[in-house]
């Protein structure tokens, strides 16, 4: 039997749609592979991607987001348990689905980070149209707009994407990272 030879940790980040959270995923998930022993593994799970197969069976009720973050956890909570750096970005609306979501995670460490974008700027970014199809009635369930966001009450790491450069918000989580022993 092989043994594990790192722990896991699960990096969390939540915000509003457009905040940055995949943008600065993407980012970290390639400073991270550039700075861990090439025996350990990174794994980038987006919110976008699971919606579309495991979570399809899911709509944006209350209830139903509240299963699609349970539904991240266990499967973050998986590769967590073998050993990886695992980076989920989703929004993550509700603050007790984030608690859960840290209880679910075993024998490592959960980072929360909490992607702060005001919503004005998310609205002007609008990568997906989202925002767009929310003004225009063609979305009725928009986080930010007619669905509560729960923004952290005390966020592992906080990012400010309106006033800190996708390098500068790295360099804070990298930073974290090394003090929590997760880097070398």
């Amino acid at each position: 039997m092989q043994r594990k030879e790192f722990e896991g940790v699960i990096l969390w980040l939540t915000g509003l749609s457009g905040a940055g959270k995949s943008t600065l995923a993407a980012r970290l998930d390639k400073a991270l592979l550039e700075r861990v022993d090439a025996r350990r593994m990174v794994y980038n799970l987006d919110g976008d991607r699971l919606r579309e197969g495991l979570n399809r069976d899911l709509s944006f009720s209350p209830v139903d987001r509240m299963e699609n973050i349970r539904r991240f956890a266990e499967v973050a909570a998986l590769f967590q348990d073998a050993g990886a750096i695992v980076i989920v970005s989703m929004i993550s609306p509700y603050r007790e689905s984030r608690a859960e979501a840290r209880r679910i995670g075993r024998n490592g460490q959960f980072i929360e980070i909490f992607v702060d974008t005001p919503v004005t700027v998310c609205q002007s970014r609008d990568p997906k149209g989202l925002y767009k199809k929310a003004r225009e009635g063609k979305i009725t369930d928009m986080t930010g707009i007619q669905a509560p966001y729960e923004a952290p009450e005390d966020p592992d790491i906080h990012i400010h994407t309106e006033s800190q450069s996708p390098d500068e918000s790295i360099a804070e989580i990298l930073t974290e990272l090394q003090k929590r022993n997760v880097l070398e």
